[in-house]
């Protein structure tokens, strides 16, 4: 009787590691939903979304763990500075009243060191309302605002 050894090919998924997604996938998937209402409290494109609702869907498709609240990023993640940010680092800022240092706004950065920055989020405002890209270097309002940026883990 002849034995057979059969083999079982099972491709490795880097088990124990994080899960990797290059930050050109991120921001082509959230580029998707610009023009996406606003509504706060939601993280879905049919209902709309608040600006960490957002980010938090974004990096979900992905398989990447980030706070849902804004408010949660003040202890999360490894900070970097300001003119190192690069696609895929979430910027963190204050919610409508500066003097309140407390995250309350957050978005995803779309570009990379030495040009303007640039990042996508889900706005409440008047003149701009939902899913939207703003430019930093343009923006007073934001940068008297701006609390950090955070690397996330998996973003490459």
């Amino acid at each position: 009787m002849k034995k057979f050894l059969i083999i079982l090919f099972i491709p490795f998924l880097g088990w124990g590691q994080p899960n990797e997604v290059s930050a050109d996938s991120v921001i082509a998937y959230a580029k998707q939903f610009q023009g996406t209402s606003y509504c706060y409290g939601s993280c879905t494109p049919k209902s709309g979304f608040d600006c960490s609702g957002f980010v938090y869907y974004v990096f979900g498709h992905f398989n990447i763990k980030v706070p849902r609240a804004s408010l949660d990023y003040e202890k999360q993640g490894r900070k970097v500075k300001l003119d190192s940010a690069r696609k895929g680092d979430v910027i963190v800022f204050t919610g409508t009243k500066p003097k309140n240092r407390r995250p309350g706004h957050v978005g995803i950065v779309i570009s990379e060191p030495g040009e303007e920055l640039k990042f996508i989020h889900s706005s409440s405002g008047k003149k701009a309302n939902g899913i939207i890209i703003t430019n930093y270097a343009t923006s007073p309002y934001y940068q008297s605002r701006f609390i950090k940026v955070v690397r996330v883990a998996g973003v490459k």
